[in-house]
């Protein structure tokens, strides 16, 4: 019988650089959580696989994969301020993005009926040649582009308070996954403008939704109930996959939007019901949290959620003005019935 899956793989923890906020503390304290979470009890778990080349390559340039191995494999070494490796991070980053490949798969062959792939380093900063934001290979569109072979659109959404760059600019011209991200502006990376819906025959494939500092659960739930579940109505994915960063968390030290655990859930319960709805399955892909105890509650809080064989009844939740907006913009796109 089909079982929600956790992914993990013990090279996560190996990738260590002192001092750096993205830390092999972030899966140890999730991972005592989990032990301890009622939740947990039913997930099958699973060690991933390590990415093949070729899954890389898909999304990647052949130069910045073989200038990451050669990095590592010559000790390590800073690629930017903000993101350097040691020898064990070429592991530890194939087998993020073979978690997410594993997700996939097992999502799309029914194997699993929900999914997590909980590794680091995190990916979705990384672009198509250039590792970057505590990046290396963007893990979920390594796992959307794998996805394709088999469905033919692809939804990801992605709720970690700094845009996901890499995603983005990876999917940008393509209409075969629809790109959404909820992120703090301004903040790192200083991409993600409302303006950007994606280019030639991706445009209003791309669907960015910065919100101010400060922002809340009121802020993200009504910009996933009202504006990513309708978009996936209208798109009809074969697949959603979340690019699952838990910094928009009020306790994180990184960023200043105010969501809790409750906010997590909230999101995760809009997803559930419209992937019930449209009959297709949903996978977190883990990507930033840099408060311990924060991510930690917030994962143990969807999982419930996550996991259960249906997903929880709808609620009442006021539209916000900025998904009002947002519904303006796609309207040139989807058209404002289908969106209604």
């Amino acid at each position: 019988m089909a079982q929600p899956l956790w992914l993990s793989h013990p090279s996560s923890l190996d990738h260590v650089i002192p001092g750096h906020p993205e830390r092999p503390e972030r899966l140890i304290g999730l991972n005592r959580a989990l032990e301890a979470s009622d939740d947990f009890r039913g997930w099958a778990r699973m060690e991933s696989p390590a990415a093949t080349r070729a899954q890389l390559a898909a999304v990647h340039t052949e130069a910045l994969i073989d200038g990451v191995e050669r990095l590592c494999a010559a000790g390590g070494g800073a690629i930017d301020m903000d993101t350097a490796c040691v020898a064990a991070t070429w592991e530890a980053a194939l087998h993020a993005a073979g978690g997410a490949v594993a997700l996939v798969d097992a999502l799309l062959s029914g194997e699993a009926t929900a999914g997590f792939s909980a590794h680091r380093p995190p990916g979705h900063h990384a672009e198509a040649g250039q590792a970057m934001g505590f990046c290396f290979f963007d893990s979920i569109a390594v796992g959307a582009a794998h996805a394709l072979r088999t469905v033919p659109r692809v939804l990801v959404l992605d709720w970690d308070v700094h845009h996901g760059n890499g995603t983005n600019a990876i999917f940008h011209s393509s209409p075969d996954v629809l790109f959404a991200s909820i992120h703090q502006s301004p903040l790192y990376p200083g991409t993600g403008r409302a303006s950007d819906v994606g280019s030639g025959a991706g445009e209003g494939y791309t669907v960015n939704l910065p919100v101010p500092p400060g922002s809340g659960d009121e802020t993200y739930g009504s910009l996933v109930e009202h504006v990513i579940a309708p978009l996936a109505r209208a798109y009809e994915p074969g697949l959603v996959l979340v690019s699952a960063g838990f910094d928009a968390h009020h306790a994180d030290p990184l960023a200043s939007c105010q969501v809790t655990e409750a906010g997590f859930e909230g999101m995760t319960a809009s997803l559930k019901r419209v992937c019930a709805e449209l009959g297709v399955p949903l996978g977190l892909v883990l990507e930033g949290g840099y408060s311990v105890e924060a991510l930690a509650d917030s994962v143990c809080a969807l999982l419930g959620v996550l996991g259960a064989d249906e997903p929880p009844p709808p609620v009442s939740l006021a539209r916000h003005p900025l998904a009002e907006q947002a519904l303006e913009r796609l309207g040139t796109y989807f058209g404002t019935t289908s969106l209604a």
